[in-house]
């Protein structure tokens, strides 16, 4: 381990896949960190370790002996800083357990798809400080233990004075996060992206073979159309999170596969180990997080006179028949579904 001077400890609440791919850069950079999470991920941390890996070729270990692992907040928790990575299904819960364990003002960044967690995060446990955050790429569990990262971006925050010092000890652990005051349209331009992901989900392939089925690009150009115009009803302008604008990919989306290849080459930098978090959650019976995404976008239309029935749909598809597990669908099928 590298000794890397830091505020203070970390407290991971939720240790999945990104929890514990941005807590264990920080353990192995020697940042001391506490994860939380289920007996499942707990027991394979104590049995293997952590292993973190990504697209460019680096791996490193932390051993299971060196690891602090915790199925609750520990008693007496004081740490500096609070990752906040469980399912949005679970935002309420892990901030009620961890207002009633820290200290007020113990400030809480929520690491988390869709827009609205943070927020709930506050209104639930009023005396921490819950701050949006943003995740920009894809983290896959590839074994008990084993975390891999397979696309590239930087970590993002709202800007704030407690985060201020965290910054460049994030950066020494490979997990570099911007502090920006315009975290909302980052918040949405991400969305955007992940409108992609009940997609992939359904699909039950890799996010790269995925991509290059126009079937699937259309579903997806048809979701983010739908959200587009949610965003301009709300008079949202969302950020650019890739090469494309976000009112030009669909069209990109769209385009014929041999130009697609051609044109869309950055968005194809997938490796083949990526998949989506949502394909993870059906693969593993659980819950998929489609209402904090395809939900959203229903209700952000809602709220503005719109409608968004493609994304209602999806999450029909993914969310109505719980727990009994959604059925992969063939692009020609999913277009039908949505009525392309």
């Amino acid at each position: 381990m590298n000794d890397l001077e830091a505020p203070g400890e970390v407290l991971v609440m939720g240790a999945g896949a990104v929890g514990c791919y941005v807590g264990g850069c920080l353990a192995a950079a020697g940042v001391p960190v506490t994860f939380v999470g289920r007996p499942r991920v707990l027991e394979a941390l104590a049995q293997h370790g952590l292993t973190l890996t990504d697209r460019d070729g680096a791996c490193q270990r932390v051993r299971a002996a060196d690891l602090r692992l915790a199925g609750a907040v520990p008693a007496g928790a004081r740490p500096a800083l609070v990752l906040l990575s469980v399912k949005s299904g679970a935002t309420a819960a892990a901030a009620a357990e961890l207002a009633a364990a820290l200290p007020a003002g113990t400030p809480v960044v929520s690491l988390q798809n869709g827009i609205g967690n943070a927020g709930l995060a506050q209104r639930t446990a009023p005396s921490l400080k819950a701050l949006p955050g943003m995740v920009p790429y894809n983290v896959a569990e590839l074994a008990p233990g084993a975390y891999h990262r397979g696309t590239a971006g930087r970590l993002a925050s709202v800007a704030h004075p407690a985060l201020l010092p965290w910054a460049p000890v994030f950066e020494a652990a490979g997990v570099p996060i911007d502090l920006r005051s315009d975290l909302q349209a980052i918040q949405w331009g991400k969305l955007l992206l992940n409108l992609n992901n009940p997609v992939n989900a359904l699909s039950g392939l890799p996010l790269r073979d995925q991509l290059l089925d126009r079937g699937y690009r259309r579903c997806f150009a048809a979701l983010i159309d739908e959200a587009l115009g949610a965003l301009d009803a709300a008079g949202i302008e969302p950020a650019q999170m890739t090469a494309v604008s976000p009112r030009r990919l669909p069209m990109l989306l769209r385009l014929p596969n041999w130009l697609f290849r051609r044109v869309a080459a950055p968005m194809l930098r997938v490796d083949a180990k990526a998949r989506s978090s949502m394909a993870d959650d059906v693969a593993l019976g659980r819950r998929t997080e489609v209402d904090a995404l395809s939900g959203e976008v229903v209700r952000l239309a809602e709220a503005h006179g719109r409608s968004a029935p493609r994304n209602a749909k999806m999450v029909e598809l993914l969310d109505g028949g719980w727990p009994k597990p959604p059925v992969r669908m063939d692009s020609a099928a999913l277009q039908r579904a949505l009525g392309l």
